[in-house]
């Protein structure tokens, strides 16, 4: 793979990037395109706006030994503080095709909560859930993403993916082998992992105006009971039988903060970025929590979001696991 300053373009990369009209940008901070707003800066840093581009830009690069991380709607990922090496391919791909029987085609950029609306407004029940949740088609898949009731794999017929060995492959949702928010793709044991080009859902009818209902009251929901502002989203998994927040509300820690960054009063398993918060205070607060509810409750807290980019160091949990896990790469 290419060291941090040797991001350049070899054949392959040049020919997508010109194929597409693309450009590479270089150096770009990536908190803008996280909803924590934390984020270092990308080696290079290209947009997509075609699930072929997406194919041809990540096959170049691959081809080329440069390492691609994808960001899509930047929930549930905590990007280092010295950035991420390599390219990032912003993933903007949002094409969609209403098919027949309650079936929707959904590129893998495309916006969870736009899917949902327009998916009800045409009497299709299914990702209602979605519709407060800030990620992409892409995300969502990788880790099974869910809320009120409903997941990804209540829906997901199949996916359409580019195989790190440069092929596409179409598998059925089954073959994801999807569980309480994560996925085969999630845990691939190497780096490159499959990347994620579309979705196919199958819905089912119901009346537009029951769905649009129950999609406002999800909404009011979320708005009682978890905080706005800048955050990762939810930073633990919930341990079988209990809540993650529960746990942390419980063993006093609303309202502790490390640098800028605070659990939310509101929710307990939010962390906020109250303005110049790093991704280094919140790994520190992350181990924190822990360590805490460890002692007090005898549970270890596994994280739900990913770590992304480069990290000083190998920061353990309490149970003597890398707090940063495996970096994510595509």
């Amino acid at each position: 793979m290419k060291a941090a300053s040797e991001v350049i373009p070899g054949e392959a990369l040049t020919a997508a990037l010109r194929r597409w009209g693309l450009a590479l940008e270089r150096d770009i901070p990536l908190a803008r395109f996280t909803t924590s707003r934390i984020g270092g800066p990308a080696d290079a840093l290209v947009i997509v706006e075609d699930v072929q581009a997406l194919v041809d830009v990540v096959r170049g690069a691959w081809s080329d030994g440069i390492p691609v991380t994808l960001l899509g709607g930047g929930s549930n990922v905590l990007i280092a503080d010295r950035g991420v090496r390599g390219l990032v391919v912003l993933n903007r791909a949002r094409a969609l095709r209403f098919e027949t029987d309650g079936r929707v085609w959904a590129a893998s950029g495309v916006l969870l909560p736009t899917l949902a609306r327009l998916c009800a407004e045409r009497g299709w029940s299914g990702l209602e859930w979605a519709i407060g949740i800030p990620g992409t088609v892409g995300g969502a898949v990788v880790g099974n993403a869910g809320a009120h009731g409903g997941d990804i794999a209540g829906c997901l017929e199949s996916v359409e993916l580019l195989l790190p060995e440069g092929s596409i492959a179409t598998w059925g949702a089954e073959q994801l082998e999807l569980s309480y928010r994560t996925s085969r793709l999630k845990t691939w044991p190497t780096v490159p992992r499959p990347v994620v080009l579309a979705a196919r859902f199958a819905l089912r009818p119901e009346d537009p105006e029951a769905i649009l209902e129950r999609m406002a009251a999800f909404n009011a929901y979320r708005r009682r009971t978890q905080p706005g502002g800048a955050s990762i989203g939810s930073m633990f998994r919930n341990p079988p039988g209990d809540y993650a927040g529960r746990l942390i509300e419980a063993a006093g820690l609303k309202g502790a903060r490390r640098g800028a960054i605070v659990i939310s009063t509101l929710h307990a398993n939010f962390f906020i970025n109250e303005g110049d918060g790093t991704a280094a205070d919140v790994r520190a607060l992350m181990v924190e929590v822990q360590r805490c509810v460890l002692e007090r409750f005898g549970v270890l807290l596994e994280p739900e979001i990913e770590f992304i980019g480069e990290w000083e160091d190998e920061t353990t949990d309490p149970g003597g696991r890398a707090v940063r896990g495996k970096v994510r790469g595509a």
